[in-house]
């Protein structure tokens, strides 16, 4: 399992409408061969300021298949206008996972 994980910065004022766009879009990522999940959060610090994280099965399932495929562009076209600066984007591998609720 592949981690995506990106800073998603909106313009002061957009974040409704962008949280909006984010519930249809996330129609189509969901769709994508590879993708296994994903967490959109608001900070709680700076309300402009998102966090979203997407499990993929492999890299190129993100990289090559849902960023080649023509999904994308209804996507970006939804979504990529809200940002200012544009987001970076990275990918993690786990290196090891606690989960309290499995430990009881």
């Amino acid at each position: 399992m592949i981690l995506e994980l990106a800073i998603l910065d909106v313009r002061p004022g957009e974040g409704a409408e962008f949280e909006s766009a984010f519930a249809e879009a996330k129609a189509i990522i969901s769709a994508a061969p590879g993708f296994d999940h994903l967490e959109l959060r608001r900070c709680l610090e700076d309300p402009h300021r998102y966090v979203l994280l997407v499990g993929w099965d492999r890299l190129e399932d993100h990289t090559e298949g849902f960023r080649g495929s023509a999904d994308y562009q209804p996507w970006r076209a939804l979504l990529h206008h809200f940002y200012d600066p544009f987001p970076t984007v990275e990918h993690y591998e786990a290196v090891l996972q606690v989960d309290r609720k499995a430990e009881r």
